[in-house]
């Protein structure tokens, strides 16, 4: 597949990505973008550059990836702003942050190590050996199919016990996940600050913690997440008449949210849109400090089939309606990591460098933005055609992989079109050419 037939915006993107680096390796990157659309079967990177043609230079690839890796921040920048600029969205600017796993295989994979199992499936498998990244992605909401997250940039977690096998060239020190997942809030919110533009952010409950939580509030970013049932809570701070010195921050008195949760009174119904549909939700709301917060929070508890949680916001000014809807809408970082395992193939590259394992993954994250992007503006016919499925919901959301697929036989279509142009083509072989496309892609 000629580079020449893909979409003007996907090749306006590899454009602007590869506008940071070196001439010898701006090329390479739309060629591995390229690759990693049409490859088939495992996702190696060797898929990659069979996919996209590549010969006997494969060898400079490779090396490019590492280059990738350390570029990634600068890379993603500009990835960001041409998806500001592609989709415009008016208000304020979500982002999604957590973390999820690579299985990897093999002892000499730099940065891999074994880490808890989010998902140990029927054999109870409650550790897995691989790269664990902390990803940011952009939550943006589409008129047709809702919430969709842009995985944009994303940072490897590296046990402190692991460092000291890493080379010494690289420089690496640890960080937590929490201070993983700072920076990258940070580095977001001051590329769109700037534009004055709001910004929020919600996060798993792991990472409602105080380390992640001050830094949010330095980059002026309003959290939503879940809070622990036991979570030391307090009243609102009261300023009695005629004291002197600063005003008190936190209240005197201590909140049981046990104890809120089973009183009667004060529950009520709203409606909030989740999941591409507005339901009726029974809540309690109010506000309370909390020291890992740095003061006020809005508290919202929720009654669900299975019991009641609670969620918060530290920005005290968001309604119930408003808190449910943001924290339903962390889902699509977990979609994200789905399509991005299963459909990008990510974790399946076969390699043991550190800062190439960080371009793939990158690679990976950028091909799945910029397939979003191309399908955000193509009618659903296009993208969810379900003639050959009739067994399908024909009303279904288009996935990730529907999305990929009508981008794939876009592309085939574009380049035979270019070969029989000016051609008298008979419909025998348009139709064969057609059942060809379909099985391709």
């Amino acid at each position: 597949m000629d580079c020449r037939f893909l979409p003007p915006l996907w090749q306006a993107g590899a454009r602007q990505l590869a506008a940071l680096l070196h001439a010898r390796l701006a090329w390479r990157l739309a060629v591995l973008l390229r690759g990693a659309l049409f490859a088939q079967g495992r996702r190696t990177v060797t898929s990659w550059l069979r996919a996209a043609g590549v010969g006997l230079g494969f060898a400079a690839f490779y090396y490019s990836l590492g280059a990738l890796g350390r570029r990634a921040e600068w890379l993603a920048a500009l990835l960001l702003g041409y998806c500001l600029r592609h989709l415009g969205p008016a208000g304020p600017l979500l982002f999604a942050l957590d973390d999820t796993p690579t299985e990897r295989y093999g002892p000499k994979v730099q940065g891999a190590g074994h880490h808890h199992n989010p998902t140990p499936g029927p054999a109870d498998q409650r550790f897995v050996y691989g790269h664990v990244w902390v990803v940011l992605a952009w939550v943006v909401e589409h008129p047709l199919w809702g919430a969709i997250g842009l995985p944009l940039r994303a940072l490897l977690y590296v046990r402190h016990k692991d460092v000291p096998r890493l080379p010494a060239r690289h420089g690496w020190a640890f960080r937590t996940k929490l201070a993983l997942a700072a920076d990258l809030l940070t580095w977001a919110a001051g590329l769109v600050r700037a534009a004055g533009r709001v910004v929020r952010c919600v996060v798993d409950g792991f990472y409602a913690k105080r380390p992640f939580l001050r830094a949010a509030a330095a980059a002026h970013v309003a959290v939503v997440s879940r809070l622990r049932k036991d979570a030391a809570l307090r009243t609102l701070p009261v300023r009695r008449a005629g004291r002197r010195g600063r005003p008190p921050v936190y209240g005197a008195g201590r909140i049981s949210l046990a104890k809120r949760a089973g009183q009667r009174r004060g529950w009520q119904v709203v409606q909030a849109r989740q999941y591409g549909q507005v339901r009726d939700k029974r809540v309690k709301t109010f506000e309370a400090t909390w020291r890992p917060a740095g003061g006020r929070i809005r508290v919202v508890l929720v009654q669900e089939d299975h019991g009641w949680l609670a969620l918060f916001s530290t920005d005290p000014s968001l309604t119930a309606e408003e808190i449910l809807g943001l924290a339903a809408d962390r889902f699509t970082v977990e979609q994200d990591f789905h399509d991005l395992k299963e459909v990008e193939g990510l974790g399946q590259q076969q390699l043991r460098d550190l800062w190439a394992n960080v371009g793939a993954f990158h690679v990976c994250a950028w091909a799945h933005v910029l397939t979003e992007l191309w399908a955000w503006d193509q009618p659903r016919e296009a993208i969810g055609d379900r003639s050959a499925s009739p067994w399908d919901d024909p009303e279904r959301r288009p996935s990730h992989a529907d999305r990929r697929k009508a981008l794939q036989r876009h592309c085939l279509g574009q380049e035979f079109a270019h070969l029989v142009a000016g051609r008298a083509v008979t419909q025998e072989i348009q139709q064969f050419v057609r059942r060809v496309i379909n099985h391709a892609a």
